[in-house]
């Protein structure tokens, strides 16, 4: 049983709580038997275009664009998102994956893309029409995005693309990518430029698709001379680093809830198992160590909650930047979400290791979450940076 009385406290509304409703309804008629089926986590491109056409079908996908443009609301409301994030990683941490990156790949589109590029891509995106992806992590410079390499050499009415990116989701399956390349206004990061590269664009190869312990589509992408027009550009030359900074500021926040969701998961396995598994003659939860070990689990994971949900709530009803609350909700969501899984295994015993076993498949799944969209240890560089600016 999953403890949602937190959809009681006072940072949600009552649409908030009918979301939570709804959507685990599908979950449990929709999405359970999918994932349960044998082929599904051997051919995660297949799998990866049936949940978007799925997602699309549910209506969820309307959450990650604005209303103009076939969405729910005016603009992206966060704390919807780390819902949906929440309860489908709680069931499908593929699931979770594809929801993740339409929300991520459109994100700067939604935030900072002309009228013409928002109708051209946004309700494709909320149809499930457009696989959307984010292009961009390079091999030395994953988080430190200033020492980027791919460069976008301005030609007059377009832009030549040339270099790499790599570990880029959805990379061989997207029809699009928001890419962040050097234009070279100025040193650094105001030198970046952030805008929109066709799949199909002449010159743009996957070079090699990277298999990691939580299957995913992943791959590394080359460019070589791929013209981007300039009327793909997102918000202005030079403001790419705004740009991927403002987009990160509202999905950081919902990798939390995705690796919540994962604890969340794992901690209800882990209270079944004890109650299910004898040992020295009385069940695994009369033993005060284990009753240890689920009480750090369920404080971690209300600890977790309250700083995902100040977040997102700050974000939708405060219109203002939370850089330094979401990096404190990811990094302390992920960080705990690692231990409760670990604990829940431990609590399993030998079982926890079987492939096939759910907290097995956890703890792969919750392992890349403190790396992607900031490392924990970038994150407590901002939030140092955020205090001491302060």
């Amino acid at each position: 049983m999953i403890d949602q009385s937190y959809l009681d406290w006072p940072f949600f509304e009552d649409h908030h709580r009918q979301l939570a409703t709804d959507l685990e309804q599908w979950c449990c008629q929709i999405l359970d038997p999918l994932a349960a089926s044998p082929e599904f986590h051997t051919d995660v491109d297949k799998s990866c275009a049936e949940l978007v056409e799925r997602l699309a079908e549910g209506g969820w996908l309307e959450y990650t664009v604005p209303k103009a443009y076939g969405g729910k609301f005016d603009q992206l409301d966060v704390r919807s998102l780390c819902i949906i994030r929440e309860t489908l990683a709680r069931h499908d941490g593929l699931a979770d994956f594809a929801f993740a990156m339409q929300g991520l790949g459109s994100g700067s589109i939604s935030l900072f893309g002309s009228d013409a590029v928002k109708e051209e891509y946004l309700n494709a995106v909320s149809k499930g029409k457009k696989v959307a992806a984010f292009a961009l992590t390079e091999l030395d410079s994953g988080s430190d995005v200033a020492n980027m390499s791919t460069t976008a050499e301005d030609k007059g009415d377009h832009y030549l693309v040339n270099g790499a990116k790599t570990f880029i989701s959805n990379g061989g399956i997207a029809h699009y990518y928001t890419l962040f390349a050097r234009t070279g206004e100025a040193p650094g990061a105001k030198g970046i430029s952030a805008m929109i590269l066709d799949a199909d664009t002449k010159g743009l190869e996957i070079s090699e698709r990277i298999n990691v312990i939580a299957p995913h589509p992943l791959a590394t992408i080359t460019f070589k001379n791929c013209k981007v027009p300039k009327s793909k550009l997102l918000g202005k030359a030079g403001g790419g680093f705004k740009v991927s900074m403002a987009t990160l500021d509202i999905f950081r926040t919902t990798v939390g809830a995705a690796a919540m969701g994962l604890a969340r998961r794992a901690l209800s396995d882990a209270i079944q198992r004890t109650k299910d598994r004898h040992l020295f003659g009385a069940p695994l939860h009369n033993l005060q160590l284990v009753q240890g070990m689920l009480a750090d689990s369920a404080v971690d994971i209300d600890t977790s909650a309250l700083l995902i949900y100040r977040a997102a709530w700050t974000k939708d009803t405060k219109d203002q930047r939370v850089t330094r609350e979401a990096a404190m909700a990811k990094l302390h969501a992920t960080e705990t979400a690692q231990h409760v899984i670990d604990r829940a295994i431990q609590i399993f015993g030998g079982m926890g290791v079987v492939q096939g076993v759910k907290v097995e498949q956890l703890y792969r799944e919750v392992r890349s979450l403190r790396i992607y969209e900031g490392a924990t240890e970038v994150q407590k560089v901002i939030i140092a940076k955020q205090l001491l600016a302060d």
